[in-house]
């Protein structure tokens, strides 16, 4: 009973998260995250209280999963550059676009709850330029990564990344996603 019950929220949550990231949290139903999810909207109440409930649990998993997520690229092999590459990839897979645009709505929204809000006011960017700042500076001492001031060099990096998942986020067939090569040569150094 307690597998099915766990089954059956982790498909209110992948239904809520497309749901919630397309639309943000004012223009999202709870009758459309049911509709997503294929449930009705009466059984979806008994897995979260609320349509606030429900996005503050998506943005505190949100948060959770992209820190652990950088964190995780340090164990990786290869050289800083390797790392970032792969952390690129990774970023701008289909699934961490869902999480980026519903944390974008989380800090852009004016409708977001006060539980959502003080978690994205505890994870700024600035705790994942922190996280990424060894691996950065690194990359410039081995030769592969551009001199400039590593905090802004990661802020940059962050900002692309969170633009070209703006434009995506509505799976337009016409947008050609930049490869990451392509999309890295302003960090990499050049001699």
């Amino acid at each position: 009973m307690k597998q099915i019950r766990d089954e059956r929220k982790e498909q209110i949550i992948e239904a809520a998260l497309k749901v919630f990231a397309r639309r943000g949290i004012i223009g999202t139903k709870m009758s459309m995250i049911a509709s997503e999810a294929g449930i009705s909207a009466g059984l979806l109440y008994r897995y979260f209280n609320s349509k606030d409930e429900l996005f503050t649990t998506l943005v505190q998993q949100a948060i959770e999963e992209s820190i652990a997520g950088i964190k995780s690229i340090y164990q990786l092999p290869g050289s800083p550059l390797d790392k970032i590459k792969a952390l690129t990839a990774e970023i701008l897979h289909e699934g961490s676009q869902l999480y980026f645009m519903l944390m974008h709505h989380a800090r852009t929204s004016d409708e977001v709850p006060i539980a959502a809000k003080k978690l994205m006011e505890e994870n700024t960017m600035q705790t994942y330029i922190d996280i990424l700042e060894p691996l950065f500076i690194a990359g410039q001492k081995k030769g592969e990564l551009a001199e400039d001031n590593p905090s802004e060099l990661i802020s940059c990096y962050l900002s692309i990344l969170s633009g070209l998942m703006t434009l995506n986020i509505q799976g337009d067939e016409n947008y050609q996603m930049p490869k990451v090569d392509l999309l890295l040569r302003f960090i990499v150094r050049s001699f």
